[in-house]
């Protein structure tokens, strides 16, 4: 029988478990960009583009789908050129070469500009789309597909309520029981639709495989299973293949992946290495969704606790989701779900994000690797006692205190992050 709060929860899930095309912080420059030519209504001349520091930082280095190009400069161009504004996080579909070579144009003639906001947002873009006395400009804030403003020569045409700021927020409804409450007993046709997460980012990471994208950690991995060097088992199965949609996805591969929280590489992690045990111990379709369910879930609600961007790598939140979701794939219960997240928090808590970049996908293997062995554990019934650095026996408490490290704690660790990347060579 389905519970009242169960229809937030798929809710929730459709809201944060979305279709994403190329790292979501470039996405969000080429989406505001397609707004503002909008709103302009005709080709722009100039571009200029102002951004946050963490936006800044996730968008430095990161491959930008179908241009063979890294950076917000040409996010913001070819979004101005060929982005489809209502496609969201995958504004950037429908390039066409033409566009491309246009937006990089654009580039070598220095008609795009980029530049920090004077904001204490952590996620912030203005984009400013301009052709002789005409111009558009749209602000993003808060989310990656949150329009809050969009002006026509200066006169407001659209406007939201920023996120967060429109009335008293409704109580967080997720804990970790809850959670495994609903993944397990909710009707199947109720939650079947997050097997699509499975079937995008499956695709992927076969890509991933497949070709040489980024650093080939996930392909690398799989040549020295053939050469003897790695076992050809269970983890490093799960391991290599969401290396591999990492590889793909922060190289700039022209196809989606299915994003939890605003992030693509958080969705990889979410997904793959359950879908990789699913596979290995050949369950059903319906006990993978419900493993799905209970991954995405606990990511976003670790996420919930952490913010959109931070200082703290998101692949620990995925990560830990998906070693819930692997926990119950090897028929344990909530008890051992509870040890696998204390044994991600006691183990890579402190991995920093210094920017999306095509190393992501290192920092994937290594937070799968993390979750496979956090899960083992947990089903020998051994977590990390609360009495031991920031892990709570209280799992809801635990869960605060990782958002407390990496919303509150690493502050200044963000600000060092961003002075080093931005002051490079």
């Amino acid at each position: 029988m389905c519970k009242a709060e169960w229809s937030d929860y798929v809710a929730l899930l459709h809201r944060e478990v979305v279709p994403a095309l190329g790292c979501t912080e470039p996405i969000t420059v080429s989406l505001a960009a397609a707004r503002a030519v909008e709103a302009l209504g005709r080709a722009p001349g100039r571009v200029s583009v102002k951004v946050s520091g963490n936006l800044l930082k996730n968008g430095m280095g990161v491959g930008v789908p179908g241009t063979g190009m890294t950076g917000l400069g040409i996010a913001a161009a070819v979004g101005a050129v060929g982005g489809r504004a209502e496609l969201a996080l995958e504004v950037l579909r429908d390039l066409t070469e033409s566009q491309v070579e246009e937006g990089k144009r654009m580039l070598a003639e220095k008609r795009v500009e980029v530049s920090l906001a004077e904001t204490e947002e952590l996620l912030y873009a203005e984009v400013v789309a301009s052709e002789g006395a005409d111009s558009g400009r749209c602000v993003i804030a808060r989310e990656h597909t949150a329009v809050v403003q969009v002006e026509r020569n200066g006169e407001e045409i659209f406007s939201a309520p920023w996120p967060g700021e429109s009335g008293e927020e409704a109580a967080w409804p997720l804990t970790l029981e809850r959670i495994h409450d609903f993944a397990v007993n909710a009707p199947f046709e109720m939650i079947s639709f997050i097997l699509e997460a499975a079937r995008l980012n499956e695709a992927i990471a076969v890509e991933g495989m497949a070709n040489d994208w980024g650093l080939k950690v996930g392909k690398s991995m799989n040549e020295d299973i053939e050469q003897g060097l790695r076992a050809d088992d269970i983890a490093s199965f799960a391991i290599k293949m969401a290396a591999a949609a990492s590889d793909a996805r922060m190289d700039g591969i022209m196809l989606p992946v299915m994003s939890n929280s605003g992030s693509g590489n958080q969705g990889i992690t979410a997904t793959i290495p359950v879908v990789a045990f699913a596979r290995r111990l050949e369950a059903s379709d319906e006990s993978l969704a419900r493993a799905l369910i209970m991954s995405h879930l606990t990511a976003i609600h670790l996420k919930h606790h952490l913010g959109r961007l931070s200082a703290l790598c998101g692949a620990i939140l995925a990560a830990t989701g998906s070693s819930c979701g692997i926990v119950l794939l090897m028929g344990c219960d909530l008890m051992e779900m509870g040890y696998a997240v204390k044994n991600m928090v006691g183990n890579i808590a402190g991995m920093i994000c210094d920017g999306a970049k095509t190393s992501c996908a290192l920092k994937v293997a290594s937070a799968v690797e993390a979750a496979v062995q956090a899960a083992f554990l947990a089903k020998r019934g051994t977590a990390v006692s609360g009495r031991e650095g920031i892990v709570d026996d209280d799992i809801e408490a635990c869960i605060r205190n990782l958002g407390r490290l990496g919303s509150c704690g690493m502050v200044q660790t963000d600000q060092v992050i961003l002075d080093i990347m931005v002051h490079k060579h």
